[in-house]
């Protein structure tokens, strides 16, 4: 459901708040059952007949999932007079941003209770949760989709390639029979390959506009410092610093977008296994047409054990959050795929438990 615009200055937070809320991908998309059993739970912990789940957009107020239909049509709806009790809390961002709301109403007036209004919070909890968790794996199986699809293009040129040379061997003049019938055979058999390997990246643009990175110019110190802005809640909330120890611009062809989501899943790694007023330093080296980036932080650590599973899907690592943070063990996941699609390559190195991590990001400037 989409309502009147809402009035309100877009500041710099303001911007990263929507930033983050279309990262979720949750607005001007259909009531889910879901989302409608959180409402449901929130109007029996509270025995009212209102309740419902809201995000406030820059120019929509978007209703998730509302039980008993409260009519809303702007944020002033929320304190109407008609409603005798009221009760709201936010949804949260894990970052620090509120995105949205969980609310409970009634025509009948009601005392507040605290006990009740927890349960509120903790149902709002969940439906955060269930953004991460969404997220998280949309964002990895886009990578692998993308990484695979670049593969399967790569694939195309040797193949055609053979295809080629088969009928250029089938025309040789003076050639014997048998080697014109196996030439023939290499022939039709690569083109069948070709055939379908067209099939698969067909589909892949219909599904997107393209699967292969956008190769243009870009600055990784600007878009490190880009990346490293829409963490600025959650470091202070930690009392953490990141330090972009990179004096000059270091500019490679690549593609800006998935170059900024590796910065940001290494970055936020960084801050979820590091403790409480640790720093975090990014530096670089540049050596024959490569260019690494280092992100270095002194929590966590990782054993040997796990450096050699850290990019496998849903391994269970020793190390853990140091703010029980939730970590789905895809954000690396991710990160290694779309290096990968860069002909980049990705590592991580650990003196051990408690030692702190350093991740690589090894990139080819062209």
């Amino acid at each position: 459901m989409q309502y009147e615009k809402i009035e309100h200055d877009i500041s710099s937070e303001e911007t990263l708040r929507l930033e983050k809320l279309r990262n979720y991908e949750i607005l001007n998309t259909p009531a889910e059952k879901d989302f409608d059993q959180i409402s449901q739970l929130a109007a029996e912990i509270f025995n009212v007949p209102y309740s419902g789940i809201c995000f406030q957009g820059d120019d929509i107020f978007f209703v998730k999932s509302e039980i008993s239909g409260m009519g809303l049509k702007t944020v002033r709806d929320l304190n109407h007079n008609r409603f005798a009790f009221f009760a709201s809390v936010p949804i949260v961002s894990p970052d620090g941003y509120h995105i949205g709301l969980i609310y409970v109403a009634d025509t009948t007036f009601k005392p507040v209770d605290e006990h009740k209004l927890k349960l509120l919070q903790l149902l709002a909890n969940m439906v955060i949760e269930k953004l991460e968790a969404r997220t998280a794996i949309r964002r990895t199986l886009r990578a692998y989709d993308d990484r695979l699809h670049v593969l399967v293009h790569d694939l195309k040129n040797p193949m055609t390639t053979i295809s080629l040379q088969s009928e250029l061997l089938g025309s040789i003049p003076g050639i014997d029979d048998k080697a014109t019938l196996i030439a023939g055979k290499i022939n039709a058999q690569s083109k069948k390959m070709i055939d379908k390997l067209n099939g698969i990246l067909s589909a892949a643009r219909k599904e997107a506009t393209s699967f292969k990175p956008k190769k243009e110019k870009v600055d990784l110190k600007q878009i490190l410092e880009q990346v490293k802005q829409g963490f600025n809640l959650s470091l202070k909330r930690k009392n953490q610093t990141v330090l972009i120890d990179i004096p000059e611009t270091v500019e490679i062809f690549a593609d800006p977008d998935k170059i900024a989501v590796i910065f940001s899943q290494l970055i936020d790694n960084a801050i979820k296994f590091s403790p409480m007023g640790n720093e975090i330093t990014i530096t670089h080296q540049i050596a024959d047409d490569e260019v690494t980036i280092l992100i270095k932080d002194n929590g966590a650590g990782l054993t040997e054990e796990d450096l050699g599973k850290v990019f496998i899907k849903f391994a269970q690592l020793s190390s853990a959050s140091t703010n029980q943070e939730n970590a789905y063990g895809l954000g690396l996941i991710t990160a290694n795929a779309l290096v990968d699609i860069h002909k980049g390559k990705l590592w991580a190195e650990s003196d051990g438990k408690d030692l702190g991590t350093t991740f690589y990001v090894k990139l080819p400037i062209r």
